[in-house]
C-alpha cells in the first residue's frame, strides 16, 4: 500500500478490527458501506504493508485476578524501560510516544503496594498513574477449564475457525461457539489487532488520558456523544481515569478534539500521547492458563488462578 492510499474506509475498518478482528468481512461491510470482497482485499493489503501487525488478545488482568499499574516514563529506552518493568512483573503494555515517553502498565500478582514501590525505586522519574487491585475492579472473567483452553487456542490465531479449534481442542464446535460468544460478550476479553502507528499516513491515532472529577460513565456519555465518531477503539475506565482512543485526519484537528474534551464538565486533567509503536506481550495471559489447568476443578476460582 503506497503512501496516501489509506483512507476513511480503511481507518473504519481498523476501528472495528480493533474492537474485534473476528468480526467478518462481510459485517464489516455493512458497517462501513462495501463489500466483503472489498473489505477482505483492503484488510489483505493493509496486513502485506505491515500497517496490520497481527491479531491478538487482550485480556484485563483484574478478570483473572491480577493488579495492574499503569505508569508514564519519561524515556526513550523502552529495552531498559521493559527490563525493569520485568522485575516487578510482567508487561502489559509497553506503547513509546512521541516526546520521548514510554507508557506501560504492568501485571501485578500480589503485594500491589510494595510493588508500587518497587517501581519508584527502580524507575525514580516514573508517574503513577494508577493502581487497580482485581478487588476494585469491575471486570470479570468467570472461566472454566474449558474455557481456558478454548482461550489458550485463540492466543496463537484468534481468527481462527470454530471448526478449526474445536478440532485442536477435542470440544465441539457447538461448546467453542459458545465459549467465543461469552468471550466477545465480556468487556474483559477483547479481540484485536496490534498496528503500527508510523503507517497509518495522513491520519492520526492518539490516546487522551482524562482524569475525572465526578461520575466517570456520565462524563464518557458526554464525550462520546459530540467525538464517538473518532473513537479508535473500546474507550477504557478505572476508577476516576478515562482513556480515549481516537484518531485524526491531522494534528491540528486532534489538537481541537484535545482543547474541547479538556473543558468538558467534569474533566479535572487531560494528557495526550502519540504512539510510535505498540507492544502488547500475552505471555502473562499464557502463565495463567497453565496454572489454571492444574486446578482439579472444572470452575477455577480466580485465587487458583495465581
Amino acid at each position: 500500500m503506497k503512501l496516501n492510499k489509506l483512507d476513511n474506509y480503511d481507518m473504519k475498518i481498523l476501528g472495528i478490527l480493533t474492537i474485534n478482528c473476528r468480526t467478518p468481512d462481510r459485517q464489516i461491510g455493512k458497517k462501513v458501506g462495501l463489500s466483503g470482497v472489498s473489505v477482505k482485499s483492503r484488510i489483505t493489503k493493509m496486513e502485506r504493508a505491515g500497517i496490520i501487525q497481527n491479531f491478538t488478545m487482550k485480556v484485563e488482568p483484574p478478570s483473572l485476578g491480577y493488579g495492574v499499574i499503569y505508569l508514564v516514563v519519561p524515556s526513550d529506552d523502552e529495552s531498559d524501560i521493559v527490563k525493569k518493568l520485568n522485575l516487578v512483573g510482567e508487561p502489559f503494555f509497553v506503547v513509546p510516544c512521541l516526546g520521548d515517553i514510554i507508557a506501560c502498565g504492568i501485571v501485578i500478582e500480589k503485594d500491589m503496594e510494595q510493588k508500587t514501590e518497587l517501581v519508584k525505586n527502580l524507575i525514580s522519574n516514573a508517574r503513577i498513574v494508577l493502581t487497580l487491585d482485581p478487588k476494585e475492579s469491575e471486570f470479570r472473567a468467570d472461566l472454566t477449564k474449558t474455557d481456558f483452553k478454548i482461550l489458550e487456542q485463540l492466543l496463537k490465531n484468534p481468527k481462527e475457525k470454530i471448526d478449526s479449534i474445536a478440532k485442536s481442542t477435542s470440544l465441539s464446535a457447538k461448546t467453542v461457539a459458545r465459549t467465543i460468544e461469552k468471550f466477545e460478550m465480556n468487556p474483559a476479553i477483547q479481540f484485536t489487532i496490534i498496528y503500527d502507528p508510523r503507517k497509518l499516513e495522513k491520519f492520526i491515532a492518539f490516546a487522551l488520558l482524562a482524569m475525572v472529577q465526578n461520575d466517570t460513565r456520565k462524563v464518557l456519555k458526554e464525550i462520546e456523544a459530540g467525538f464517538g465518531d473518532y473513537f479508535w477503539q473500546v474507550p477504557f475506565t478505572a476508577k476516576e481515569m478515562l482513556v480515549l482512543f481516537m484518531y485524526s485526519d491531522n494534528i491540528y484537528n486532534a489538537d481541537v478534539m484535545h482543547h474541547k474534551i479538556k473543558h468538558a464538565n467534569g474533566i479535572a486533567f487531560t494528557e495526550v500521547f502519540f504512539p510510535k509503536k505498540i507492544m502488547m506481550p500475552t505471555d502473562w495471559i499464557t502463565n495463567s492458563i497453565k496454572n489454571a489447568s492444574r486446578s482439579g476443578k472444572l470452575h477455577v476460582p480466580i485465587n487458583q488462578i495465581i
